[in-house]
């Protein structure tokens, strides 16, 4: 690597070493959605449940705003707003819901690029003979193959799962499309919005998505809360006892990420168009000191900060342990850490194996500049070259 551009980049600030762009795994809580997390904490305080007193009840008001803040963003109603402890546990409520509502097994088709959360509930709901389902394929670059789809809803289904975008590849789906045709064949939606809330349009018309999953710790809040959006959910009416006691609220998880909502929903247009305008900065550097490199899924509708990328011939663990302490990336999803098999949505995508094993995801956000971009390149590009030619003096010895 170039010294002095090293040198500069460690003289910038300590606070920002190493370039963080994993923003698809997590994002740092923004100042603002902290202020208002520690006013909860330590001034208003009281039990959102408990609104025999003043402490309480302005701490449901809270609450209350909370949700409009968070239903907003979605184009739905407060009251279908019900807080969790993040998607995960969103995407269980709705599908034990979703299991509740039927006398027989319930009938789920899910897109095969679907998050673990998703993949990993049903599968296990599969196994205890409550679900019976079905997979929806995509194409090469993870967009949902509609014939399948269409196939799986004339074959009689209960449910359907598709995420509003990938948080692989970043591929962006038409939700509003996708709900109208589950709703003319008498099918449920669930959208995992985990990903795209706040960075692309969230309009579905006159449909009404079923049940929506969100994460505050993906906009910039704490971790540790989320919600599910539905307009239907009852949570005495799920499988299992999730519903019998209602939880005491987390005022200040729940505040923060109302907080959270409201600044991406003033804030995410320009914030989407200055990032995807660095994306396709680093893009462009990128294929320019990386021959060979390919960009992996749909390059003209996925989420404006995600750039996702294979080095053939060069294994991405090894890169990534170069880069530590430098640049953080990943190779995929974050629940799929330390896994031996290769992602499963490069695999439903058909991906070769030399795609497969050299893949780097990138994820920008609020706090990355062009600074970060440049340096962030030459990290990259260096580190391949280097392994590279380690690769190349290996085969020779």
């Amino acid at each position: 690597m170039n010294e002095h551009l090293t040198q500069q980049a460690f003289a910038r600030t300590t606070k920002r070493w190493p370039i963080y762009m994993d923003h698809h795994a997590t994002t740092p809580v923004d100042s603002r959605v902290l202020d208002v997390a520690v006013r909860m904490m330590v001034e208003e305080f009281g039990n959102a449940n408990g609104v025999e007193n003043t402490h309480g009840e302005q701490a449901a008001h809270a609450v209350s705003q909370a949700k409009a803040f968070v239903a907003k963003i979605v184009s739905a109603e407060s009251d279908d707003v019900h807080f969790t402890s993040g998607s995960t546990e969103a995407i269980q409520l709705a599908i034990a819901h979703a299991i509740a509502l039927q006398s027989r097994p319930l009938r789920v088709a899910m897109s095969r690029v679907e998050h673990k959360a998703v993949i990993d509930t049903i599968l296990q709901a599969e196994r205890m003979g409550l679900v019976q389902k079905s997979w929806i394929s995509v194409d090469d670059k993870a967009c949902l193959d509609w014939s399948s789809l269409e196939g799986a809803l004339s074959q009689g289904v209960d449910l359907v799962c598709v995420m509003a975008a990938n948080n692989e590849v970043g591929t962006i789906y038409p939700v509003q499309r996708i709900t109208r045709a589950c709703h003319d064949h008498g099918a449920a939606i669930l959208v995992d919005a985990t990903q795209a809330v706040g960075r692309m349009a969230f309009d579905v018309g006159s449909e009404v998505v079923d049940y929506i999953a969100l994460s505050g710790h993906k906009v910039y809040g704490p971790k540790g809360i989320g919600a599910l959006v539905a307009p239907n959910f009852d949570r005495s009416t799920t499988y299992g006892l999730q519903g019998s006691h209602s939880p005491t609220p987390n005022v200040a998880g729940i505040v923060a990420m109302g907080r959270a909502c409201e600044i991406m929903d003033l804030e995410g247009v320009q914030e989407s168009a200055r990032l995807e305008h660095l994306r396709n900065h680093l893009q462009q550097r990128l294929v320019a000191l990386l021959p060979g490199v390919v960009i992996n899924g749909d390059v003209v509708n996925r989420l404006p900060h995600n750039l996702h990328l294979s080095v053939p011939g060069v294994p991405n663990d090894v890169i990534l342990a170069r880069l530590r302490g430098k640049l953080s990336i990943s190779t995929g999803s974050a629940c799929n850490t330390g896994a031996q098999e290769p992602s499963h949505v490069l695999q439903a995508m058909g991906l070769p194996d030399a795609l497969l094993e050299s893949c780097l995801r990138i994820g920008l956000g609020r706090s990355t500049d062009l600074d970060d971009v440049e340096v962030a390149a030459t990290l990259i590009a260096d580190a391949v070259h280097v392994v590279r030619a380690s690769f190349s003096g290996a085969d020779h010895v």
